[in-house]
């Protein structure tokens, strides 16, 4: 049905109620955990109006050699690149704390989808095919609902196309203007910056076909966008930093820069890749060299790191609109009469379908989810270290250095946090980590050696790692009762605190020591409330399951593995056994 087939109050409910679920959807909880030391970091910068270089906020950063060739220019960028973006993150977070910020993450995302919706309704001709394109992508949109600055990369990437397409079509024409304060603001707003070059490349490319006078303005934009871009903390490096990425161990060891499956997880990035693909190919004399030059880009960009997939989910349903329904339509038009007329109800079937979506995910709790997930911080044990004036070093775990870094500084530095500034800590980090718990394997005297070295006072950190499911042999080997260089001064579901037994922690052992089988009452609570509010990563409870019934301790190895099985939807014979076995009297 054409646009204009539908009254305009119509369209203008079924955009409302498709904005409010596309925003609802992705204005999530506060959750990822790279977000605290984003935010302290902007208000850090609001604060003393200057960059956080070199880094206030981890004792590690600067100690030792670098592992290779170009990692300390990769510090340098890791520690300024996002500079405008954590700054206007702490700005929103004044204004209105954590609903803001919820509301924030789901608006650009929402606009970010939304016109990727406009383009393929605009290009198409169809106003249903522009609202199906808005969703086709949210499955592969909502792995990226962190409050993060590239989400400001994907917006921009977006509005530059929005943008150079309308110029190509004869409208906006002083609009191309405001590619370049964009772009600067890009570039001091996300590494991602250069993807601007991409998509102008990609529509001077194919400018040849344009009136000289608009062509030329199209050429200025796009050089004075390239020069505007050098403005930022890093120059025109950006290049090299991202082949220093590839030459790091602990970039390789993220999810966000591994290559994604061919065909795996996420199912609807495949889909749309090789949907796309195929249109194009089925219309090869009559794509345009935009079009043609931005797939290519940013196909290749997705196959090259996991990070990158959500482009596909914006241009995709694009290219499926303007090549693919035009494939369709004819034959709907030719298809019989109760089919047409079944499609001339298209607007009360979106309508209902939006408006119960709406209400289901509102009502069920999964839209605006205006909160930090408090659940998955160490907000207590935090506490904890703030209320007693603790200072001395510390180990934590990866995961929570953000939280620490937001919650601790300037009474705390980290040892390790999720800006990736130092290859060799990293190692070592893992060293410490995973040591085999056993009182004679070497790596136990490496991991002593290195907690030495390193003078640390004090560990903070969760039981998991929860992906896996796999504990952290650090924590039972602290938890073990013969180790007596270690003793338990907190626990809660959410982390546990070892304090080493020396003269400067006696007050502090002397008055919070806990009994050491405090460690396993909090990895059995923190997988529980893990599992609780993300139940697809339940494979905590199995390891607990394996780990009690090897220690004789049946009643709680069938309470983990019941947890295990009742939220797995596949067979795992093992387990099962396991279960058995732990119901056996």
């Amino acid at each position: 049905m054409p646009p204009a087939a539908l009254p305009r109050p119509w369209r203008v409910g079924l955009l409302i109620l498709a904005g409010a679920l596309l925003w609802g959807s992705y204005a999530t909880e506060i959750a990822d955990t790279d977000f605290w030391w984003h935010l302290k970091t902007g208000q850090y910068i609001f604060e003393t109006r200057s960059l956080p270089a070199p880094d206030p906020f981890s004792y590690t950063t600067d100690l030792g050699a670098p592992s290779y060739e170009g990692e300390q220019q990769v510090r340098q960028f890791n520690l300024t690149h996002e500079w405008l973006a954590q700054l206007l993150l702490f700005v929103v977070y004044e204004a209105g704390g954590f609903p803001l910020l919820a509301l924030w993450k789901g608006l650009l995302l929402s606009a970010f989808c939304a016109i990727a919706g406009y383009l393929a309704a605009w290009r198409s001709g169809n106003f249903f095919v522009g609202l199906a394109a808005a969703f086709a992508g949210m499955p592969v949109v909502k792995l990226f609902a962190a409050d993060r600055p590239p989400l400001l990369t994907f917006l921009l990437v977006a509005v530059f196309v929005l943008i150079l397409e309308k110029y190509f079509a004869g409208e906006w024409d002083r609009w191309v203007w405001l590619l370049i304060p964009l772009q600067w603001a890009w570039a001091n707003l996300h590494g991602g910056f250069f993807l601007g070059w991409v998509v102008l490349g990609a529509y001077v490319a194919g400018s040849w076909n344009l009136p000289a006078e608009r062509r030329k303005r199209l050429w200025i934009a796009a050089g004075a966008s390239l020069a505007a871009s050098a403005v930022n903390p890093n120059a025109l490096n950006v290049f090299e930093v991202l082949t220093n990425y590839r030459a790091s161990y602990l970039t390789a060891t993220l999810i966000e820069w591994k290559r994604p499956p061919l065909w795996g997880p996420p199912y609807t990035f495949n889909v749309l890749l090789y949907l796309a693909a195929a249109v194009l190919l089925l219309n090869v004399k009559k794509v345009r060299i935009p079009d043609a030059l931005l797939f290519l880009a940013f196909s290749a960009a997705a196959l090259m790191a996991f990070r990158n997939v959500i482009f596909m989910a914006f241009l995709a349903p694009v290219l499926l609109a303007s090549y693919g329904w035009p494939m369709i339509s004819p034959r709907l038009a030719a298809a019989p009469q109760r089919m047409i007329a079944t499609a001339n109800h298209a607007s009360t079937v979106a309508g209902v379908t939006l408006a119960a979506a709406l209400a289901f995910g509102f009502f069920g709790g999964s839209l605006f989810q205006l909160r930090a997930a408090e659940w998955r911080f160490p907000q207590q044990a935090a506490g904890f270290l703030r209320g007693n004036g603790l200072e001395a070093r510390l180990f934590n775990s990866y995961e929570y250095g953000g939280y620490l870094i937001w919650s601790l500084w300037p009474q705390q530095q980290t040892f390790i946090d999720g800006r990736a500034l130092n290859e060799s800590v990293y190692r070592d980090y893992q060293k410490i980590l995973y040591a085999s718990a056993s009182s004679q394997d070497e790596s136990r005297r490496e991991r002593d050696r290195l907690l030495d070295q390193y003078g640390v006072e004090l560990v903070v950190m969760n039981g998991f790692e929860y992906v896996t499911g796999v504990i952290y042999p650090l924590v039972l080997a602290m938890a073990n009762p013969q180790n007596t260089a270690w003793q338990l001064v907190f626990a809660d579901e959410g982390a546990v605190i070892f304090a080493r037994d020396s003269e400067g922690n006696r007050d502090l052992i002397a008055g919070r020591r806990l009994e050491k089988v405090r460690v396993l009452e909090h990895l059995e609570a923190s997988c529980r409330i893990y599992i609780e509010h993300d139940p697809e990563l339940p494979n905590c409870a199995r390891t607990l399951g394996f780990l009690f019934l090897q220690g004789g301790d049946r009643q709680r190895a069938r309470a983990a593995l019941a947890l295990y099985l009742e939220n797995i939807p596949y067979q795992d014979p093992e387990a099962e056994a396991a279960f058995r076995k732990a119901a056996d009297r």
